[in-house]
This record gives structure tokens, C-alpha cells and sequence, in this order.
């Protein structure tokens, strides 16, 4: 984990490559969580038996359950002390070019591209790349802001 000291030190950290996250199983169990929270049921992601002559050979995640394990994931590269809050802002692209099967598991890759000043604190864009052990393709590439208050 990378460790800012200070909105200050992060300032100066445009371009930083924040390294990889510990690995994270997707089971059944958080596809279906995920499946409820959402009202998205879809066979291709909660029925393994129907799934297993479907296109992707049995379940997958659905691609915004994989975007929404940018914050635990991320949340494991860095932290900058001194924060009093910090909010998702919005994402600036997304892409899923390949699928997550149940039962895989991922990680992210984190880098800092920018740091702007805003009223209270800094916005910070990230490039996070998710991929899934054993892939040939991130599962996941997001332009995540985060903007952190003092």
C-alpha cells in the first residue's frame, strides 16, 4: 500500500503507478448479493445450470459488480492521512473487455494520472485496470475521480 503523508504529498503524485491489490475471490454467493441489490437476475449471472450451455461455459459477474470492486480494491493501494472524507465522484470512461467468471478471482492495478485542487480539497483521477487471475484481458478498465476532503 502506498501511503500519502498529506493532501500535500499527494499533490506531486501525478503519475504514480500505485502498484496491485491483494486478489479477491467472486463467488456465487457476492454475484447473487450483487444480483438482489440491483434487481439485475439475468441467467447469464445467477443460474449456473442454464449458464453452463450459455455463451461463457457457466455464470459471470455482471460488469458493474467488477466496476464496484474498484473501491474495496482501490482502497487497498493507497490512503492519504489527514483525510476527513472521501466520495466517489464519477467515472470518466469505462470498458469490460473481458468477462469475470464465478469463482475467479481479481485484483486491480492502480495509477494516479492526475491531482486538482478543489474547494475543501483535491479531485484525483485514477486509471484502475482489473484482472482476473489467469486472463489474458483486464476484465475491467475504469477513469475512477475521487475527490478527498481535509
Amino acid at each position: 500500500m502506498t501511503v500519502f503523508s498529506s493532501v500535500h504529498a499527494l499533490r506531486g503524485a501525478a503519475g504514480t503507478d500505485l502498484g496491485y491489490s491483494d486478489w479477491v475471490l467472486v463467488d456465487q454467493e457476492r454475484v447473487n448479493r450483487f444480483a438482489d441489490a440491483t434487481d439485475d437476475h439475468q441467467w447469464i449471472h445467477v443460474d449456473p445450470e442454464l449458464a453452463r450451455s450459455g455463451p461463457f461455459g457457466g455464470t459471470i459477474a455482471h460488469g458493474y459488480l467488477t466496476l464496484a470492486m474498484v473501491v474495496p480494491l482501490m482502497a487497498n493501494l493507497f490512503r492519504v492521512e489527514g483525510v476527513r472524507m472521501g466520495i466517489n465522484y464519477g467515472v470518466n470512461r469505462v470498458r469490460f473487455p473481458a468477462p469475470v467468471p464465478v469463482g475467479s478471482k481479481i485484483r486491480a492495478r492502480g495509477e494516479v494520472l492526475t491531482v486538482d485542487e478543489v474547494e475543501g480539497g483535491v479531485q484525483v483521477t485514477n486509471r484502475v485496470t482489473i484482472e482476473r487471475e489467469g486472463g489474458e484481458k483486464p476484465v475491467c478498465v475504469a477513469e475512477t475521480v475521487v475527490r478527498l476532503y481535509l
